[in-house]
């Protein structure tokens, strides 16, 4: 964008020339440099913020204070200091882009009601949503179930797709990628990424974003600064205002040495998921050099992007060297935009991956890639890397372990046992009931997706077959897999294992794996069994594969391919045969791998530019027969039908241009939950399926829905009615308020124990239905967590169920970067405990009342103080640090969340 006054560093305008002799224009860093000699050994990642921060100092909301924090920028300071970046576009998919889209009609139906125009209301920058997260795995195993799943899938999504073709057209600058052509990141990789935009007055810049996917890091691959926030921080960040955060720490990552023969991108991004995590690099930067990040392909390069939200790290970035100028041929980009790529990012000498001493982090990370090995992880988090020798010994020494150490509080004697299903089947605890291919970690990623192909010919060849139990599928990430994989003549081999396209989206990964059959869930739940799914995703918390499965492994896909031959984990694939073949002859993993000549002669056939334009071409010209047969309303103001999927929210309802003067802390507050560590979005936010029991459930009986027709939470995250009643509600998550049960086990689901006065005191209510007497009562209330609060994806949801529950505040020993700042964005307080503080040391039990003591002028990450009153009148207090981290956050939260504020700003102007 271009700067809208006089510039504080004019001379840093200069121009460039691409390789044909076309001129362009630009703001200079080597420029900037010349006046701030630090620059140069700046982070490349920073370096490109700086350019947004340089390039758009108008005076207002980015200042030449701004510019010259960040070209002083020093690798080990305490950070206090906020960035305000403005982004070239943003990226959404259609879980997180629908809410974003009624949150953005309903600002239009405030602008009509108080006679402003409702086009105020309009992105200020392009945003494309790609629906890829609708499609769900109904049918399988078999060349129909592409069909017949998009069938079912428009069936069920028809009012949201009526929304968003409404939204297409409504706004000027909102584009759609209809479903069935991919996953967002691969799509974003493949297709939406320019690496360079241009302005009205031809100044160019380098492409940065923000999604509504905390996967968004998947384009650090190719250079591009970006990350995921929540659609809330999105919405703000489409609607004119820059996207602030603290000034990072940056750690550099050195790469050495080159992967050994049979250790493929996904044993890579396991290891460095693992070593990154232990670093503690949340909420930083983490950049890549040295000459072992030289020789990593591009797809290997965004594969490991794609995991920052596992390791925590704001970022996991590339930056742009000749593989990204060879990845941009092969996806059939145009040539002058390739030339003005790289002549821009030589111009600002950002071009070539540096080697060590070339730059100043705030901290070193080492690996050797000889040393990474074939591994999995889980089974219950992307950090806990097994290596394949050891994925048996490790299910079976977890299978009897407590839950406090990860187990699952089984009798050892049951690992073994056999357990009949209704239908004749055998299952054991172990067996491997959902096999995979799915998720933006590796369908980007060809080399991997070739070498699962190439273990499929070999297997067959070989006379193996998958288990009966064993529900397998095909998710591409975008189209083009499954033409390579036909080209390379593979495909039949993964469809002669059961590996069928099934859909072309995010959809084990995400929850959206389909049923397994009711004898198999009768089984497993009548005997409690720990089953397992193996996929190539990039989350396996409890719950989000499947309710049913208690164990979920992270997987590259030729591994998915051979666990489903093997149907369990308890088999040692390094030293035990995989299964047996022709002749009863055992076949060993060893027999059926590729090797990386196989692997890169087959190769040729995944970079087609040709091929890849020919298909986005498609998005506009042919997005499929059921995309065109949707009809929506028309009109630059949304006309609410009566909808359980569309709803207008109620963050507006009472808008006023000033806001509501309140007080800053919270009073007289019941406890809601008490959690440990490692609460996940997906065990906040609504996601997956639900029962009938549900109180969603109950909600849509109650409107009619039968239940085949629920759909899931997320596709219903445009009804704010299905979602508050899915907030805490996974069925895994675990409120320590709850009594153990008799077992000594901790219950269950979405529960907590209900403390006012009346009929229901004492008893075990939905936190849903609890929250409903408390907001009756006008008695707010708090939540307690752990570590790590917030941690994973469906995050927008996770803050904006929190608010609707009449949730005050949640105090935790540390919070997840975007759930933090979402919470702040919906008028929820965070208060971060000191030192060893924590609920447990506390000694809460969840029948006290709390009051929350802030200073009225609320100044960041300042002391607040928590008041603790047991049932008995004791009082306890406790010193925490009020995590609003930024001046802007303040004024988001006294104006009762970012929305009201932006909302006010756009009406005002």
């Amino acid at each position: 964008m271009p700067a809208t006054s006089p510039h504080a560093f004019p001379k840093t305008l200069k121009s460039f020339k691409t390789a044909s002799g076309k001129e362009g224009r630009f703001y200079s860093l080597p420029e900037l440099a010349k006046t701030f000699p630090n620059v140069a050994r700046l982070p490349v990642s920073v370096r490109i913020v700086l350019e947004s921060v340089l390039r758009n100092c108008d005076g207002k909301k980015v200042t030449k204070e701004h510019v010259e924090q960040l070209a002083n920028w020093r690798p080990t300071v305490e950070r206090s200091d906020e960035i305000p970046f403005v982004v070239a576009r943003v990226v959404l998919q259609d879980f997180t882009g629908v809410p974003l889209l009624a949150d953005l009609a309903a600002m239009r139906n405030v602008a009509a009601k108080m006679g402003k125009n409702p086009k105020a209301i309009e992105p200020l920058v392009p945003v494309d949503l790609v629906v890829d997260h609708s499609v769900m795995i109904d049918h399988f195993g078999s060349a129909k179930a592409l069909d017949l799943n998009m069938k079912l899938e428009f069936s069920r999504n028809r009012e949201r797709y009526q929304f968003m073709k409404w939204g297409m057209d409504a706004f000027d600058t909102f584009g759609v990628v209809p479903p069935g052509f991919g996953i967002v990141h691969q799509v974003n990789l493949e297709y939406l990424a320019r690496g360079v935009h241009k302005t009205q007055g031809g100044i160019f810049y380098p492409d940065t974003l923000v999604g509504t996917d905390s996967h968004t890091t998947m384009i650090n691959g190719i250079g591009v600064v970006g990350w995921g926030v929540g659609g809330i921080e999105a919405e703000a960040g489409m609607l004119g205002q820059p996207v602030y955060f603290l000034t990072p720490d940056v750690v550099g990552f050195e790469l050495t040495g080159q992967l050994r023969e049979g250790v493929t991108a996904t044993d890579l991004v396991l290891t460095v998921t693992e070593i990154l995590r232990k670093a503690k690099v949340v909420g930083k930067f983490v950049e890549f050099f040295g000459e072992g990040t030289r020789t990593l392909a591009l797809p290997d390069r965004a594969t490991i992007g794609n995991m920052a939200p596992e390791y925590g790290a704001t970022m996991g970035f590339f930056p742009v060297d000749e593989k990204t100028i060879d990845y941009f041929q092969g996806t059939g980009r145009s040539k002058a935009e390739i030339e003005a790529f790289e002549a821009y990012f030589k111009a600002q000498k950002l071009f070539g991956v540096p080697e060590a001493g070339d730059i100043d982090y705030s901290a070193v990370v080492k690996l050797d890639l000889g040393t990474v090995a074939p591994s999995l992880s889980g089974p219950k988090r992307p950090q806990d890397r097994i290596e394949l020798g050891h994925v048996k010994s490790q299910f079976g020494s977890l299978f009897s372990k407590p839950p406090a150490e990860n187990g699952f509080n089984q009798p050892a004697e049951k690992l073994g046992q056999a357990f009949a299903t209704s239908d004749g089947l055998e299952i054991r605890n172990g067996d491997v009931l959902i096999a995979a291919i799915t998720s933006c970690t590796n369908t980007s990623n060809p080399g991997v997706l070739l070498a699962a192909g190439l273990l499929a010919k070999k297997a067959v060849e070989a006379g193996l077959k998958v288990k009966k139990h064993v529900k397998t599928s095909l998710a591409p990430g975008s189209r083009i897999v499954t033409e390579y994989l036909e080209k390379a003549g593979l495909l039949p081999y993964l469809e002669k294992l059961g590996f069928f396209v099934a859909g072309y989206g995010c959809t084990t990964c995400i929850g959206n794996a389909g049923d397994l059959t009711p004898e198999i869930n009768e089984a497993i739940t009548k005997n409690d069994l720990v089953c397992a799914a193996v996929l190539s995703g990039n989350r396996n918390f409890e719950a989000r594969i499947h309710p049913n499965l208690k164990a979920n492994f992270l997987a590259s896909p030729p591994l998915v391919v051979a666990y489903a031959i093997a149907g369990t984990v308890s088999r040692d694939l390094m030293t035990e045969p995989v299964g047996t073949g022709k002749g009863g002859k055992p076949v060993y993993l060893g027999d059926i791998w590729p090797t990386s000549d196989e692997i890169y002669k087959l190769m040729k056939f995944a970079m087609d530019g040709k091929a890849f334009k020919k298909n986005y071409d498609k998005v506009k010209s042919d997005p499929g027969k059921l995309w065109e047969q949707i009809k929506g309303v028309k009109g630059h103001v949304y006309t609410w039908p009566k909808s359980t999927y569309i709803a207008e929210p109620p963050f507006f309802q009472d808008f006023t241009m000033e806001p509501a003067v309140a007080d800053a802390g919270v009073k007289g507050a019941r406890i809601m939950g008490l959690f440990g560590d490692s609460i996940t979005t997906d065990h906040i936010s609504p996601a997956g399926s639900f029962k009938d029991t549900t109180p969603a459930g109950k909600y849509l009986l109650e409107h009619g829905v039968l239940k085949a027709d629920f759909n899931s939470y997320g596709s219903r995250r445009g009804n704010h009615e299905v979602m508050m009643r899915g907030t805490f509600a996974n069925v895994r998550i675990k409120n320590l308020m709850l009594p153990p049960k008799d077992d000594g086990a901790r219950e269950e689901g979405g529960y907590t124990l209900f403390q006012l006065d009346g009929a229901d005191k004492g008893r075990k209510l939905a936190i849903y239905d609890a929250a409903m007497q408390y907001i009756a009562a006008g008695v707010p209330t708090v939540i307690f967590g752990g570590e790590e609060y917030g941690t994973g994806s469906s995050r927008d949801w996770a803050a904006k169920g929190t608010q609707l529950l009449g949730i005050k505040a949640v105090v935790a020993k540390s919070f997840e970067r975007i759930h933090r700042s979402n919470l702040v964005g919906m008028g929820v307080l965070p208060l971060q405990f000191k030192g060893s503080d924590s609920w447990s040391t506390l000694g809460l039990i969840g029948d006290e009342v709390v009051d929350v003591v802030v200073d009225a002028d609320m100044k960041p990450q300042s002391d607040a103080t928590l008041v603790i009153t047991t049932p008995t009148g004791e009082k306890k207090t406790v010193i925490v640090t009020l995590r609003i981290d930024t001046p802007i956050e303040v004024d988001y939260y006294k104006h009762g969340g970012i929305l009201p504020f932006v909302l006010r700003q756009l009406l005002a102007a």
